[in-house]
């Protein structure tokens, strides 16, 4: 349908030039100042690569565990550890230590921060068994712990036909032995299989 190219602007020409309908009243002055025209990509756009993504990758592969829990998190102001630790690598790099010193150097400062915060962990978990509170959650789950906690936990199971089948049997064989005379299941509106 050729006729459905172009923009607005050029629609409305045809449309009008073709008699298909009226001119509209904002022609004449979108025609004196036409709306912008971007420029579109013919498919070869480049993909944004940040002089640490290989120290980011390296990280990622060798702590797995590192990676952010939360995807909402993202966009948040703290970095990641794995981002860290590539900034951290280049930051060495370019004060002139060599790759292998600087990644090593700045695995060492994660393993020490991350200890850090388990030992504030433990602390805190003490003060709160103290004051007979509940414990803060933990800042590092396992890596098992923390696929646990990804993983959706299935709904919860409807009670069972049969259980409720049993009951209703139950509760009809109760009005039975309750009215006067024995009575039949039809005359109570109740429904034999």
């Amino acid at each position: 349908m050729s006729w459905m190219k172009g923009d607005l602007l050029s629609k409305t020409r045809r449309l009008v030039g073709g008699l298909a309908s009226r001119e509209p009243v904002w022609l004449k002055a979108m025609e004196a100042s036409p709306p912008p025209v971007f420029p579109r990509s013919n498919g070869n756009l480049k993909k944004i690569v940040l002089p640490e993504d290989p120290y980011v990758r390296r990280f990622s592969r060798k702590h797995p565990e590192a990676k952010l829990v939360d995807p909402n998190k993202v966009s948040a102001f703290i970095p990641d550890p794995a981002r860290v630790y590539g900034c951290r690598v280049l930051e060495l790099t370019k004060n002139g230590i060599s790759e292998d010193d600087a990644m090593s150097v700045a695995n060492m400062e994660y393993l020490a921060e991350r200890k850090e915060k388990k030992k504030a962990y433990k602390r805190l978990k003490e003060l709160a068994v103290l004051q007979d509170k509940a414990p803060p959650p933990k800042p590092y789950l396992s890596a098992k712990k923390e696929m646990q906690t990804q993983e959706k936990k299935p709904p919860t199971d409807p009670p069972s036909v049969r259980r409720l089948v049993n009951q209703l049997k139950q509760q009809k064989e109760v009005l039975l032995q309750d009215k006067p005379g024995g009575g039949s299941a039809n005359h109570d509106h109740w429904i034999d299989e």
